[in-house]
């Protein structure tokens, strides 16, 4: 009796493992369908990063910043995006525009601290392997927060240094977008 119910155990696992890894094979698509994302990056030095993609791109990789013609450049207004199953290419002119121009929301002299901030749509386009044909905007949104030194020595002593050689002491910063893309 032992042996005929551990038989019919194995045999309900088997289907379900079989089954349930056929029916999980059925539902993951080959060709993209497009709908909404969300877009997670944690930026690098020098215009690159880590991404995530979630919702209609379940993917993760990196991304470079790049010019018009596709050529790595720290102050591009493009950004290759190359993850696992392909890449993309993003035009994000918009958004360097309104972050060049974004004024700090705080900014306390007192603390030598600010926080700026800037939403503005990027335009998908490029796409190679799985992401062949892609299209969408997705709005983006970029928060830093910084904390810049004091002056420790001469006539402004003790004041903060907003000046080109008060680099940051420390820095933050985020990246996050949602949006829709699709495939042609």
């Amino acid at each position: 009796m032992r042996v005929v119910k551990a038989a019919v155990s194995v045999a309900v696992l088997g289907n379900l493992l079989l089954g349930g890894a056929s029916a999980f094979a059925a539902a993951t698509p080959s060709t993209p369908v497009g709908g909404p994302v969300r877009v997670f990056v944690t930026p690098g030095n020098g215009g690159g990063g880590k991404i995530v993609i979630a919702g209609a791109i379940g993917d993760y990789g990196k991304t470079v910043n790049i010019n018009k013609n596709g050529t790595a450049d720290p102050n591009g207004n493009y950004a290759k995006v190359t993850l696992q199953k392909g890449t993309f290419e993003v035009n994000k002119t918009a958004l360097n525009t309104k972050m060049n121009n974004a004024q700090p929301m705080v900014n306390n002299l007192n603390t030598c601290s600010a926080v700026i901030s800037g939403t503005a749509p990027v335009t998908v386009l490029d796409g190679t392997g799985r992401y062949t044909g892609i299209t969408g905007t997705v709005n983006v949104t970029v928060t830093e927060a910084f904390v810049l030194p004091f002056y420790t020595s001469g006539k402004h002593k003790g004041q903060c240094n907003e000046g080109n050689s008060g680099q940051p002491v420390a820095f933050f910063e985020s990246v996050i977008g949602t949006g829709t893309v699709s495939f042609s």
